[in-house]
């Protein structure tokens, strides 16, 4: 991690220090996320030093309150920081005291009483059916070399197959679907979370036709999906291709190639797939995360309503 200069008094940074490896090591926290918490403490630190007149030691928030944490939440969105990056912040700080409190350091219970930032409702935006089995169709790619073409179909086809994230698809090894049999994937996701996902005959002989054409050697200990120079595939690669398509089929700035992942969750549901299963396939590790889905196709769950349910 990239070093900066901490405004904190020693007993403090070294505290934050382990808090950070902690989430990283034993938490299992991505390394994306811990940066974020990183940046949104030491902004926090930065927010103390003025606000207590020097740098903040354990001493000088251990009994933070409420509006302290206002303040600082008031000062990042002058700043222009939205809903979102201030819920994380204080998710960050949050945990930080959590972890302090845990060592009987601080009174975590001032940051507890803060209520979030209200979040901005947002649906996800999936394709229509017809236009998902555009995207995906090998003969619809646009790159001009057959094997750049079958490995875009078949990225795209494991997306909205078996609602990968772009990150997971190209992670894949060149173990994973080395014959048409293979049936079923081993992910692991967000957070260090392994989840088996189904994969479809037509996306099985995607990957076969991309494997039939790929002038590079595919180690089944290396990665699966090569760039044109036979190096890793960038997910920038990828969602070029997608931009492309995207002009070319006329479909909304939206369909991007996580909208595809947004619309094996939303057909499915559609095609009366079961809330708790979808989340297990998607790797969500709430279900409430998967219930943003619910909001996408409500003339279908009162179909189902209207069908099952006793009273109506």
């Amino acid at each position: 991690m990239q070093e900066f200069l901490i405004p904190a008094k020693p007993d403090l940074q070294a505290a934050r220090e382990t808090w950070l490896k902690t989430l990283a090591r034993e938490r299992r926290l991505s390394p994306e996320t811990v940066e974020a918490y990183e940046r949104d403490t030491r902004q926090f630190l930065h927010f103390l030093t003025g606000h207590c007149g020097g740098p903040p030691g354990i001493a000088d928030i251990a009994d933070l309150r409420p509006a302290d944490l206002r303040g600082f939440l008031a000062a990042r969105r002058n700043a222009g920081a939205g809903a979102r990056t201030l819920g994380r912040g204080l998710a960050g700080i949050r945990s930080l005291l959590r972890f302090l409190e845990r060592r009987g350091l601080v009174n975590a219970a001032g940051a507890a009483a803060l209520r979030a930032p209200r979040q901005p409702k947002s649906l996800p935006k999936p394709l229509t059916a017809s236009d998902a089995k555009q995207v995906v169709a090998v003969e619809g790619q646009l790159a001009e070399e057959p094997w750049i073409a079958a490995r875009n179909a078949a990225v795209l086809t494991l997306l909205y197959g078996s609602g990968l994230r772009i990150s997971e698809a190209l992670g894949l090894a060149g173990a994973d679907l080395a014959t048409e049999a293979d049936t079923v994937l081993r992910i692991t996701g967000k957070g260090g979370k392994t989840r088996l996902v189904p994969v479809l005959p037509v996306a099985s002989r995607a990957v076969a036709e991309y494997r039939r054409l790929c002038p590079f050697h595919i180690d089944p200990k290396g990665l699966l999906f090569r760039g044109a120079r036979g190096g890793p595939l960038n997910p920038a690669i990828v969602q070029r291709e997608m931009a492309k398509l995207r002009s070319a089929l006329n479909l909304p700035d939206t369909a991007t190639p996580h909208a595809l992942r947004h619309s094996f969750a939303t057909h499915l549901l559609g095609r009366g797939g079961d809330l708790r299963t979808i989340q297990e396939l998607l790797g969500h590790a709430s279900l409430s995360t998967t219930q943003v889905y619910t909001g996408v196709d409500t003339a279908r769950l009162l179909e189902i309503y209207e069908s099952a349910h006793p009273r109506a």
